[in-house]
């Protein structure tokens, strides 16, 4: 079966554009995290003036540990949301606070 909808379980072969929608969406999200990881962590771990064509052992250290502090932070964030939106939820109320 195909995540786009041409696989056996759509009749005819039609396209699914709800997971077309879907695949979108999550192309857009890996993108803009993907993209706001680079420049953080560009402008923390990489000098403006470039002396080299690789990066230095610190500086490949220090983008390792902003990524690895990106996603530790994102995870936090997520988690804290989603425990918020469940008390939420489960008090009936519409807004939730962090």
């Amino acid at each position: 079966m195909s995540f786009l909808g041409r696989g056996k379980s759509t009749p005819g072969g039609a396209i699914n554009h709800d997971r077309i929608e879907m695949a979108i969406n999550e192309i857009e999200m890996v993108s803009d995290v993907f993209n706001r990881i680079v420049s953080s962590c560009h402008s923390k771990c990489i000098s403006t003036r470039y002396a080299e064509g690789d990066l230095n052992k610190g500086e490949s250290v220090c983008i390792d540990r902003c990524v690895a502090k990106f996603f530790e932070v994102n995870k936090k964030v997520g988690e804290k949301m989603q425990t918020a939106g469940a008390n939420a939820q489960a008090t009936g109320s519409t807004s939730f606070s962090i």
